[in-house]
């Protein structure tokens, strides 16, 4: 099968919409580092190898090429099936509800105009390093490094280091400690470049479970429920029991109130627990629970898998058409990949008991059905030793059971400490923006 919602590494091709506007949270902050970040890489491009490729920040009239480097390099094997990724034309759609975001791209110079032939996307900001430390946790601005694409015709040139080197530079800049990045750990190539030329350290190993979307209802365990939080209420929760987790964002009021997160729930596990409102969960919570928000990733890209053969298209169709005409039946229905389709991702999920594996089974499968209608499945990315994985609902073959994680210290701290040297926690907190 295929691995739709790895996203990372799936290519975010788009078509000639026009893009969205900025969020006005964002506005302000975007125009300041901007400004500083078209200055810096004027200062520091350079021409690479022969001498006829530019290194420079991208500009709005760059679509066409950036789309045509991602169309090059879709996620796939030649003559197979390739995942394509439409970022409904604007290709700053996976970076920009960041608080500080930077695309670049490198253009061949020679006579009659460049092409651009490699891009490379980045963040910038706040988290928690899941350092204990008494009282408020310890925080670290960090660089996010995602979409990095070099063109078959120009790789082996040094390019894709150049741009990893000049985003750094930008980072630093920004005042980021730290850049991370995520792939695919059979990514050879990739991996290479990051551990061995860039001096990044292989950081951790989470989990990407995904669920397909079937006609018929997920059947969440009746000793759970599910009960709808609003913003407030979550953020609330969220910053008394995970502000210390590893990547929680400083900003997580924006996450939450962003117009593509559908919304926090919190799903309960206590046959004598009496529901009577989130400030009496606070003071008296049950003895087992979970929560996890929502978050619509087809409000920034849409997906869509390419080359499949015949017979698995009507194979799919047939489950499916099953699947609507016998929903008692409960058939593992394929959905429609094969047309462009949009995913959400639970992210935020974290819970307390012996029983919250069950809360968060509860709740990933009320996602799911939530789903039906609107998306073709439901994602989750959870830490490789966090015990709510034990028991969430997802498919293997759609699923990417060991990410890679690679990081790498800018600058160092007052007291020594390198936190891409340190050992994994129990949970990770894995921010929607950057999926």
């Amino acid at each position: 099968m295929f691995r739709p919602f790895i996203y990372r590494r799936a290519n975010r091709h788009g078509r000639p919409l026009s893009p969205p506007s900025r969020p006005r949270e964002h506005r302000a902050s975007a125009a300041r580092y901007t400004r500083s970040s078209r200055d810096t890489v004027t200062i520091q491009r350079g021409l690479m190898g022969d001498g006829k490729v530019e290194i420079r920040e991208y500009d709005p009239s760059d679509r066409a090429g950036t789309e045509a480097v991602d169309g090059e390099c879709e996620l796939g094997q030649p003559g197979g099936m390739s995942l394509h990724a439409d970022l409904l034309g604007d290709p700053l759609a996976r970076i920009r509800h960041s608080p500080a975001f930077l695309m670049l791209v490198a253009e061949t110079s020679v006579p009659g105009g460049g092409r651009i032939v490699g891009v490379i996307r980045g963040t910038v900001k706040s988290v928690a390093t899941g350092k204990s430390c008494p009282g408020a946790p310890a925080l670290a601005s960090v660089g996010y490094i995602l979409g990095l694409r070099v063109s078959p015709s120009h790789r082996r040139k040094g390019i894709a280091l150049s741009l990893v080197r000049h985003l750094e530079r930008w980072f630093a800049l920004m005042g980021a400690e730290y850049a991370y990045m995520a792939t695919d750990k059979s990514n050879e190539p990739s991996v290479r470049l990051f551990t061995a030329r860039c001096g990044y350290s292989k950081f951790r190993t989470p989990s990407l479970l995904v669920h397909p979307v079937h006609a018929h209802r997920l059947r969440p365990p009746r000793r759970a429920r599910v009960f709808p939080l609003d913003a407030r209420e979550a953020e609330l929760l969220y910053r008394r029991r995970f502000a210390h987790v590893e990547f929680f964002p400083a900003d997580i009021s924006a996450v939450l109130g962003n117009k593509l997160s559908l919304g926090t729930f919190l799903a309960v596990v206590d046959h004598g627990y009496q529901w009577r409102g989130f400030e009496h969960f606070l003071a008296s919570p049950p003895a087992s629970w979970a929560v996890a928000s929502l978050w619509d990733c087809g409000g920034v890209f849409r997906l869509e898998m390419r080359g499949a053969s015949r017979l698995r298209r009507i194979a799919a169709a047939a489950s499916r058409a099953l699947d609507r005409a016998a929903k008692w039946m409960r058939v593992p229905s394929v959905p429609d990949f094969f047309r462009s389709f949009a995913g959400w991702f639970a992210y935020g999920l974290g819970g307390e008991g012996d029983d919250a594996p069950v809360a968060a089974e509860a709740l990933f499968a009320t996602f799911v059905n939530m789903a039906r209608g609107r998306a073709a499945a439901v994602a989750v990315e959870v830490a490789a030793l966090d015990p709510l994985r034990l028991r969430l609902p997802h498919w293997r073959s759609l699923s990417c059971p060991e990410d890679l994680w690679c990081m790498k210290q800018l600058r160092g701290g007052a007291d020594g400490w390198d936190w891409a040297k340190s050992a994994p926690g129990l949970s990770i907190f894995v921010d929607p923006r950057e999926v």
